[in-house]
């Protein structure tokens, strides 16, 4: 089959609506077909198209003037050859389901294409993330490495479900020591039973900062008069820890529905968290601003590092509109 160069774009004649139709390329309009470059490059190397004059390399060649083709095509490639029909947009890709096509059928996923080194934008993910949820379609990540090996993600935007909050039998007094809280005797007991604090010994309990804020401002925590004002102890933690005011945020959130935040340190993220079962944590969480970047290669880590130990991975984004949880899963197509 036959095609011409044409504002930008690839024009067939009538004959080309049969890809349209049988296979859903391009878009349909006036008495021909119109193709967009990765859906020529394709047609062109399986052999189904020819443009006079044109070469795979001579296409290859110009379209790479634009750094983010390659990788597109390759996903493009990907996606074809796994016998998924495949249009533009709205992000990178439309992904329709298998054996269905545009005018017959609906797709699947929407699909952003990313490289290895690629900064991932928390707001930006999360308004596409939303706006594909909107459409009831799943949002992908397409992640092409610097060999050209392809790794898509899920991501998600999950609202964890409402348990059975811990409440405290009554309120407590601790004692300051610069930002470590220690509760002692029958108050350390109290703060046990709820499931706050670590034992330094059998008589004294210490309070996690983030813990210990929750608590004060839930009144449930009341610091010994003299040592330190009650109202200044979030100060104090800040002071201690860049990232304490997220960090609490994300605590809160995850406390207030039922869940017991513990340190995720060796994991290599804020939080391990214990739901249900006080058995085995159920996910690590990592609390974040909302306008945060971060590298594709970090979240890739995290993923790997998550699912090994048999964990969901989230991200908690402290957002203008609340809290919001992302998470990535690597999916196979």
């Amino acid at each position: 089959m036959k095609g011409r160069r044409e504002a930008g774009s690839i024009r067939l004649g009538r004959d080309g609506l049969q890809l349209y139709e049988q296979s859903g390329y391009g878009r349909p309009g006036g008495d021909g077909l119109s193709l967009v470059p990765v859906e020529a490059l394709y047609l062109v190397h399986r052999g189904r198209l020819e443009l006079p004059g044109e070469t795979f390399e001579s296409l290859l060649a110009e379209f790479t003037a634009d750094p983010h083709f390659l990788r597109t095509y390759l996903v493009y490639r990907d996606l074809r050859e796994r016998g998924y029909v495949v249009q533009t947009g709205p992000h990178d890709f439309r992904v329709f389901r298998r054996g269905q096509r545009p005018g017959s059928g609906q797709s699947q996923y929407m699909v952003r294409v990313l490289s290895e080194r690629d900064p991932i934008a928390f707001d930006r993910v999360i308004a596409e993330a939303t706006s594909t949820a909107q459409m009831r379609k799943s949002h992908l990540l397409a992640v092409v490495d610097d060999e050209d090996e392809l790794t898509y993600y899920e991501v998600k935007l999950p609202t964890l479900p409402q348990r059975d909050a811990a409440v405290l039998a009554r309120p407590v007094t601790a004692r300051p020591f610069g930002w470590a809280v220690i509760a002692y005797g029958e108050e350390g007991a109290v703060l046990e039973a709820g499931g706050y604090g670590t034992r330094i010994d059998d008589r004294r309990l210490k309070l996690a900062p983030v813990e210990a804020v929750y608590l004060i401002e839930n009144g449930w925590l009341n610091l010994v008069e003299g040592a330190l004002e009650t109202g200044d102890y979030g100060a104090v933690a800040e002071g201690i820890d860049g990232e304490a005011r997220e960090k609490s945020a994300v605590y809160a959130h995850l406390s207030a529905r039922g869940y017991n935040p513990r340190t995720g340190y060796k994991f290599g993220h804020h939080y391990r968290v214990y739901g249900a079962t006080k058995t085995h944590s159920e996910m690590l969480v990592h609390a974040l601003s909302g306008g945060t970047t971060m590298p594709m290669s970090v979240i890739s880590r995290s993923v790997r590092l998550a699912h090994s130990v048999k964990k969901k991975m989230l991200f908690g984004c402290v957002h203008t509109e609340g809290i919001f949880f992302v998470e990535f899963a690597r999916i196979k197509l």
